[in-house]
């Protein structure tokens, strides 16, 4: 049966320099489907990597179900095999001389169950993942897909606490890679399975995930809802990551509450502020180029309103990207429509909402409190 997942303090040390992983701490609670979300180099598959028993960590703690699986200070390192869990890779990983219904069927093959039941179980599993159809037929006939649903189904048959994916969907096409992100939330809720999902693809993270944990450097910066994760960023490197890329700099002239007013470019704008951004401090304000609002005619925002100048514009048919000198710099701003309403050269109105326009200290090494 599905259950949760503990994580503290998990260090994971690779010979000399830095640790792959650096103290990461979360919880999945049963049924939930946690998001490690960041660049590459990050640590969260080594993370992954780790929970699964593929990896053996330096430090820390791992409990499924509250069982204790790994906590080298006491000597614990149990086997991936004994961690009853299923893991979904980048390749198929399928058998190429079986069937799918051959495929799916194995593990409950290798752990000696009956018959019946094994046919039970893989007739269910099959339908959740959509492939009955094709229960007999070769494994290689399938599309790049398909063989990674039968993988997804193998990991679930043996009905596992845990499922771990480690970016399941890099191998596919663009068309088949939105087509199977879209159902496979769908399937391992359905299935009522306790996930662990590695990803450097945003939309994957937003579309598959309760919560989302941002790592970079082997630390977990940032884990909240997707929601969260979005519209109110830990620091600058969520924020950027997740799509924040427009920066304005400036000083902090004062605070009121998660409020503050910065001066920039000659002009004060209102943004939200964390609590380690100080009065007087220099800091870089991050905003989304679809929360920059243009043309704002009837607009009772009253703060952040400011005129800048179409500087240039890029169509990409449903929505245009256009570049604006504004606030003493340059600023993206993306509309959608399938027209461009902004010709270049011209003056438009613009507001950055201050909800949406989020301080953080200019200096690098900063983080939240």
């Amino acid at each position: 049966m599905p259950t949760s997942l503990d994580v503290r303090d998990l260090r994971k040390q690779f010979g000399t320099g830095r640790p792959a992983v650096d103290g990461v701490s979360f919880h999945v609670p049963t049924g939930e489907i946690v998001v490690l979300l960041g660049p590459s180099g990050c640590g969260k598959t080594t993370t992954l990597r780790c929970v699964a028993g593929l990896e053996y960590s330096t430090s820390g703690r791992i409990s499924i179900g509250g069982r204790l699986v790994s906590s080298p200070a006491d000597g614990v390192q149990l086997p991936a095999r004994l961690r009853n869990i299923g893991m979904v890779f980048q390749s198929y990983a399928v058998w190429p001389h079986m069937t799918v219904r051959q495929n799916v069927a194995y593990p409950l093959r290798h752990r000696r169950i009956p018959r019946t039941e094994i046919e039970r179980k893989t007739g269910d599993v099959l339908a959740l993942v959509g492939l009955s159809e094709f229960a007999d037929r070769s494994v290689v006939s399938l599309s790049g897909g398909q063989m990674q649903r039968v993988a997804l189904a193998r990991s679930l048959v043996y009905e596992p606490q845990l499922l771990l994916l480690d970016e399941p969907l890099s191998n596919l096409d663009a068309q088949l890679r939105l087509r199977l992100r879209d159902d496979l939330r769908r399937i391992i809720k359905q299935a009522g399975v306790t996930a662990v999902y590695v990803t450097h693809d945003q939309a994957e993270a937003v579309v598959l995930g309760d919560r989302i944990g941002v790592m970079r450097d082997g630390k977990l910066l940032q884990l909240a809802t997707p929601d969260e994760i979005y519209n109110r960023p830990a620091d600058l490197f969520v924020a950027n990551f997740t799509g924040a890329s427009c920066l304005i700099a400036g000083r902090v002239l004062e605070r009121n509450g998660e409020f503050g007013i910065v001066e920039t470019g000659g002009h004060r704008l209102t943004a939200m502020m964390p609590s380690n951004v100080k009065s007087g401090e220099a800091v870089k304000i991050a905003v989304r180029p679809e929360n920059v609002r243009l043309g704002t005619h009837g607009e009772t925002e009253p703060d952040n309103r400011f005129t800048a100048r179409v500087a240039g514009q890029r169509y990409q048919g449903t929505q245009t990207i256009y570049e604006l000198a504004v606030l003493g710099g340059r600023l993206e701003a993306l509309e959608l429509g399938t027209s461009m309403r902004h010709a270049v050269g011209s003056e438009v109105e613009v507001v950055l909402p201050p909800a949406m326009c989020w301080a953080y200290p200019a200096r690098e090494d900063a983080r939240p409190e």
